[in-house]
């Protein structure tokens, strides 16, 4: 009797993810730690569709074997040669077809116990759906509130080394968060990728214990932080920092110096502003930036747009804000961010003791 392919939950139990997708496929999303040995490259699998759907399906099959029969042999030579006997590699495509059962047979017929994912890539991201739908509710969190510019992403950052459990969205994001959150030769990950980041970010987590993460809004710059995730932040304890606007204006000014050195990196995204303030506001704003007159560019920005859009937001987002513990601060420097999440992290073990 055959035996049934693997599935997700058989994961662990093989040395090695391969993952045969193009890299177009692979570079969107793959299962973690997985490598990419395409038996097809991206424009071999444009070319064999169009082949398919302009001439016929025997014509693309032939050409396609003969491809795949290519890049298997390739990948058998320069990769693989090396492995012992025992060797359990798992293979996976789009949804467990042709590209994944190719090597397999090769593999098989070397003699490595080679397994064929069950339903391929499909079945690994119904899995991360699913995850993201009940996971959150496990978790018990600790929110940083507080107005743009106040270190939150750094001070949880802190916490993250003093040992507290923490989830940081913008890291697994690749943006700040806000309008000017873009970071310079960074681009964010797919919405895809994105989510499997945060499945293995959520999974590395100990229920039992709290976990501080950083309020957000559900969009943070192009992705979206699943609902039930959303949700479940939502719900948790705040803790507001509240640091003074000179902290805050020193702060950005470092933490966001690569706008210092491209200023042609600023100038369009404040036009993106350009639905929420006056045109004379914006036409000032530019000429800051040309005059490079930096603080007072950050201190009109917090005082202008940040801080009302801050108060109009976060008041109604989350239940923990009625009556959040708030810490203070003159000192936004790293040893200021050390000292002020030390602070955090004594008041809530003191709480929960």
């Amino acid at each position: 009797m055959k035996r049934p392919n693997p599935t997700v939950a058989d994961i662990p139990a093989y040395d090695q993810i391969i993952d045969v997708r193009s890299p177009a496929e692979f570079a969107e999303d793959h299962i973690p730690g997985a490598i990419n040995c395409p038996v097809l490259d991206n424009e071999q699998r444009i070319q064999i569709g169009t082949l398919y759907k302009q001439v016929s399906p025997f014509e693309a099959k032939k050409l396609g074997a003969a491809l795949v029969s290519e890049n298997i042999a390739r990948h058998l030579k320069e990769q693989f040669l090396d492995r012992p006997k025992n060797w359990k590699p798992l293979i996976y495509c789009w949804r467990g077809g042709d590209r994944s059962g190719s090597m397999t047979t090769v593999f098989r017929a070397v003699g490595w116990h080679a397994g064929q994912l069950d339903g391929g890539y499909k079945s690994w991201r119904s899995h991360v759906i699913a995850q993201l739908a009940e996971l959150p509710a496990q978790f018990r969190f600790t929110v940083l509130c507080g107005a743009t510019g106040n270190a939150k992403t750094r001070i949880l950052q802190a916490l993250g080394d003093q040992g507290e459990q923490i989830l940081d969205l913008e890291t697994l994001a690749c943006h700040k968060g806000s309008v000017l959150g873009v970071l310079p030769d960074q681009p964010q990950p797919s919405q895809k990728a994105f989510e499997t980041a945060l499945l293995q970010a959520l999974s590395c987590l100990d229920p039992a214990r709290p976990v501080f993460v950083e309020a957000e809004s559900r969009k943070i710059g192009n992705l979206h932080v699943p609902e039930a995730l959303i949700a479940r932040i939502r719900q948790g304890d705040c803790i507001h920092v509240d640091a003074t606007l000179e902290a805050r204006v020193s702060f950005l000014l470092k933490d966001y110096d690569y706008f210092l050195c491209r200023p042609e990196l600023l100038t369009p995204r404040l036009e993106v502003l350009r639905s929420q303030q006056s045109r004379e506001t914006i036409a000032r704003w530019h000429e800051l930036v040309s005059t490079g007159d930096w603080p007072a560019l950050v201190r009109e920005l917090l005082e202008i747009h940040y801080d009302p859009l801050y108060h109009r937001s976060q008041n109604t987002n989350f239940t923990g804000q009625q009556h959040p513990e708030t810490f203070t601060t003159d000192d936004l420097s790293p040893a200021g961010i050390t000292r002020l999440a030390d602070a955090i992290a004594q008041s809530r073990t003191a709480q929960m003791a």
